[in-house]
C-alpha cells in the first residue's frame, strides 16, 4: 500500500513511536491531580500514572510533588487499556533501579547510608531507592539492645549481606561495620599506649569487683583494689556509667588492659616515715575488726593494726567488745615497717606513765581512756 492509499489516521498513527509493556519511556507532565498524573509519552495515547503507582504513600497529594512541564522516566505497565490510555508506573521503575543499586552494593560490599523508616520488634527497616531492607536486631549493634526505638528516623550505615530479589529478601548488617571500626580503633590504641601512661577514659560498666573503662578502642579493667590508695567498699558508689576518669596503664597482656588510679604522686606512704614515726601519737578511724585486733585507718591508703593486747591494760577477748567500726581512736605508734607498709598501734602505751604494768588494774572504761588519751595528745 502506498502512502497515497493510506488514510490520514493511519499516517498519524505511524508518526508516533511504538511502545511495549515493560518498556522505560520518558514523559512530560501535561496534567496533575491529587490522585493521578497525565503524561505525554510521544505515543498516540497519553499515559496515566496513578498515585498508587507513584508512591507507597496512599495519602500523598501528587500536586505537591509534580507540576505541569516536569519530565520523568516511567515504566509501561499496559500499552493500552480499554480507553486507549497507557498505564504507567514510576514506583516500579524506581524499584527496578533500586534492586540494581542494592545488587551492586551487595556484590561490591559497599557501605550504604539510609534513614530508619520503621522500627519493628525484631529489627529495623530502611529504604534505599524504594527497596525495603531489613536489619535484624542481632545485627543492629555489637551489643544486645532491647529498645530499638531510639533509631527511628536516624540515619545509619550498613552493608547488604543477603540479596534475594525473587523472595524480596534484603538483609542489612550494621554490626559488621561497628566491629570493624572497633578493631581499627583498638589497633591504633595498642600502637600508642604503654605501661605507665596516664590516659583519659569513659566508664562503660560498673560491677562489684571493678569498673570497665572505654579507652577509645578497647576497654580496660579498673579493679576495686586499684581504684584508690584508700579502701573502696562498693565501686558503684564511686563511679557511674558515663563518668570521665583519668587512669594509669598498669599492665597490658595481649588484648587485656589493667588500669589503676593509684597515682604515685598521691601515694600516702611517700611521707609516712616522718608522719608515723615510732612514738608519734595519731588519731584514726576503726575501719574493720578481726578477733586478733582492729585495723585503724590513719588516712586513705594507710591502715595500722591495733592488736587486741594493745587496746587496754586489762584483758580484752576481742576488739568488738570495746570498739565499733567507724569509731575514732587515738593511739601511739609502736612499730613502723616502711618496706612491708605495716604500722602497729597501742592505746595501752598512752596510759599514765606512773602506772606499772604489774599493778592490779581495775575495770577500765575504754571510751574514757580513749577520750583522755585524745586530750593528752592535744
Amino acid at each position: 500500500m502506498s502512502d497515497q492509499d493510506k488514510s490520514f489516521i493511519e499516517l498519524v498513527d505511524e508518526s508516533f513511536k511504538t511502545i511495549h509493556t515493560g518498556e522505560i519511556v520518558k514523559g512530560t507532565v501535561i496534567d496533575v491531580k491529587p490522585e493521578e498524573i497525565i503524561l505525554n509519552i510521544g505515543y498516540k495515547s497519553d499515559g496515566i500514572l496513578t498515585r498508587s503507582e507513584y508512591s507507597n504513600d496512599n495519602s500523598l497529594d501528587l500536586t505537591t510533588v509534580v507540576k505541569v512541564g516536569d519530565e520523568m522516566d516511567v515504566k509501561v505497565l499496559k500499552a493500552g487499556d480499554a480507553d486507549g490510555m497507557v498505564i504507567l508506573s514510576y514506583k516500579r521503575l524506581a524499584l527496578d533501579r533500586g534492586n540494581k543499586r542494592i545488587e551492586d552494593a551487595f556484590n561490591n560490599k559497599e557501605v550504604l547510608t539510609a534513614t530508619v523508616a520503621q522500627v519493628l520488634e525484631g529489627g529495623l527497616v530502611v529504604v534505599v531507592e524504594e527497596v525495603r531492607i531489613f536489619i535484624p536486631a542481632s545485627l543492629v549493634s555489637d551489643a544486645y539492645e532491647k529498645d530499638l526505638t531510639k533509631y527511628k528516623d536516624q540515619e545509619i550505615q550498613f552493608v547488604v549481606t543477603e540479596y534475594n530479589p525473587r523472595r524480596r529478601r534484603y538483609i542489612g548488617n550494621r554490626k559488621m561495620l561497628i566491629l570493624a571500626e572497633k578493631q581499627e580503633k583498638a589497633k591504633a590504641l595498642f600502637e600508642t599506649i604503654k605501661v605507665g601512661d596516664i590516659v583519659e577514659g569513659t566508664v562503660k560498666n560498673v560491677t562489684d569487683f571493678g569498673a570497665f573503662i572505654d579507652l577509645g578502642g578497647a576497654d580496660g579493667l579498673l579493679h576495686i583494689s586499684e581504684m584508690s590508695w584508700g579502701r573502696v567498699e562498693n565501686p558503684k558508689k564511686v563511679f557511674k556509667v558515663g563518668d570521665q576518669v583519668k587512669v594509669l596503664i598498669k599492665n597490658i597482656d595481649g588484648s587485656k588492659i589493667a588500669l589503676s588510679r593509684k597515682f604515685e604522686d598521691e601515694n600516702p606512704w611517700k611521707d609516712a616515715s616522718s608522719k608515723y614515726a615510732i612514738g608519734n601519737v595519731v588519731t584514726g578511724r576503726v575501719a574493720r575488726m578481726a578477733d586478733f585486733g582492729a585495723f585503724i585507718e590513719l588516712e586513705p591508703g594507710i591502715d595500722a593494726l591495733l592488736h587486741v593486747s594493745q587496746i587496754a591494760r586489762e584483758h580484752i577477748d576481742k576488739p568488738s567488745d570495746v570498739l565499733q567500726t567507724g569509731q575514732e581512736v587515738t593511739a601511739r605508734i609502736v612499730d613502723f615497717n616502711e618496706a612491708d607498709r605495716k604500722i602497729s598501734l597501742s592505746i595501752k602505751e598512752l596510759t599514765s606513765e606512773g602506772e606499772s604494768a604489774n599493778d592490779e588494774v581495775a575495770t577500765v572504761d575504754i571510751d574514757q581512756v580513749i577520750a583522755e588519751d585524745g586530750e593528752a595528745a592535744e
